[in-house]
Parts: C-alpha cells; sequence; structure tokens
C-alpha cells in the first residue's frame, strides 16, 4: 500500500479592511441564495465540479454524487452553517432551461471566523468570473455577520485556484500535507 502526500495551503483573509461586492456576471448568470430545497442541487454541482480533480483523490467523498450529498447535509447541519456565505450560480441557457454551474459553502468555525468548506465551478463554465463572484459574495456573508477574518483550504496544485484566492486578498497562513492512500499515480 503507498501513501502520497497533498501539499495544502491554509489561506486567510481580514474581513475588516474591504468590501466585497460581486462582481456583474456575464449575460445569462445568475446567484441563488441557499435554501434548503437545494441541498441537492448544490451536491450535484459539487460533484460535477470536483469529480476530475485532483481534490476528488484528495477527500474521496467528491468523487461521487453520495458522497457530495452526505458532506453537504453535514455542511448545512452544523449549528454554525451560514447561509448567507452558501450560493448557488446558475446560467439561463437561451431556450430557458437553468443550468447551475457553481456552489460556495461556509460554516463559522470556533474562533468565530469564517470557515469556506468548498467552491467549485463545473469545467464548462470556468473563466467566467464565476468562482470570483461566488468568493466574493460569501466574504460580504461574512460580513454581514459581523466577522473579521475567514479562511479556505485548497490543494497547492490547483495553481488556477490560489491565484484566485490570492487576487481576492487570501494570504497562505500555514502549509500541511493530507496523506492519501493508493494515490500515487496522481502525482
Amino acid at each position: 500500500m503507498s501513501v502520497t502526500y497533498f501539499k495544502r495551503f491554509r489561506m486567510e483573509i481580514d474581513l475588516v479592511r474591504g468590501r466585497f461586492a460581486a462582481p456583474e456576471l456575464p449575460a445569462g448568470y445568475a446567484l441563488v441564495a441557499w435554501s434548503p430545497d437545494l441541498l441537492a442541487i448544490h451536491a450535484e454541482v459539487k460533484h460535477a465540479s470536483f469529480r476530475e480533480e485532483i481534490d476528488a483523490h484528495v477527500f474521496p467523498c467528491l468523487g461521487n454524487f453520495s458522497g457530495c450529498l452526505r458532506l453537504m447535509d453535514e455542511i448545512c447541519r452544523k449549528a454554525r452553517f451560514l447561509p448567507d456565505a452558501t450560493w448557488l450560480a446558475a446560467f439561463r441557457h437561451p431556450n430557458g432551461e437553468r443550468e447551475y454551474c457553481g456552489t460556495i459553502s461556509a460554516v463559522l468555525d470556533p474562533a468565530n471566523h469564517g470557515a469556506i468548506q468548498n467552491i467549485g465551478v463545473t469545467p464548462a463554465h470556468r473563466g467566467c468570473g464565476i468562482g470570483t463572484a461566488l468568493l466574493l459574495k460569501a466574504l460580504a456573508g461574512f460580513q454581514l455577520s459581523g466577522l473579521r477574518r475567514a479562511y479556505l483550504e485548497v490543494t497547492a496544485q490547483n495553481v488556477d485556484a490560489v491565484r484566485l484566492y490570492q487576487r481576492i486578498g487570501f494570504r497562505r497562513t500555514r502549509t500541511s500535507y493530507k496523506a492519501v492512500e493508493n494515490a500515487a499515480s496522481l502525482v
């Protein structure tokens, strides 16, 4: 049995210094506020966003829909779940059909910091500013809740995500390594 270690960054942002207004989205896109009725849709989007990515190997629950559904259910059942920082992104096709294409979820940690649990954008909608909009909307939700700091964790190999977080103002505060069995072929 082999073990592979994945480098992970904890990145933090000071919420006191900035205003986090979501940028205008491209035509057809909209952000959708949390509702318990949307739990399964969050899970579907989470699965579609992560199933082919390195994080599905680092966190196997992201590699299948049932794991994403369990994860989303656990997040929203937490006593410190933050609905104001939990959003979906949707795209309205010209024929009127709505396609959900991005998700972000968050909780309040024991130190009263906002903790982003997951942010994902489906592959077909990446590069459109959806991740930026979701992240800024979540940070604004943290501010509405009176929080002063927020953080997230990201796999270092996810260079595009790290760049996005840095561009928004997140700074690396810690590096850790996550051991994953039988993942040698993924490095």
